[in-house]
């Protein structure tokens, strides 16, 4: 797992996909946690949560970040990042 995360709705797709493969329900995840399953969605989805919050859920999963220097976005990200753009904005 070396997911790029560089906005929230990244981290929220690999806490979900990282969820996914390792097979535990939400449920579980907000059981060990001490957190709602609403904030595990919360997070999932890419909104704001507590730091906390992210922490325990992180733990309850067997999870920790690490923290690295991020470099300039690869094409794909900037793509991506700015795919939902509408072109139609910038028409005279």
């Amino acid at each position: 797992m070396n997911d790029i995360i560089r906005l929230p709705k990244d981290l929220g797709n690999a806490v979900k996909r990282a969820r996914k493969d390792i097979g535990i329900k939400a449920i579980a995840i907000a059981r060990h946690s001490g957190r709602s399953r609403d904030i595990l969605n919360r997070l999932e989805r890419g909104e704001d949560i507590t730091v906390s919050s992210l922490m325990d859920i992180l733990a309850a999963m067997g999870l920790a970040l690490r923290l690295e220097r991020a470099g300039l976005p690869t094409l794909d990200e900037m793509t991506a990042r700015f795919s939902d753009l509408d072109d139609e904005d910038d028409a005279p």
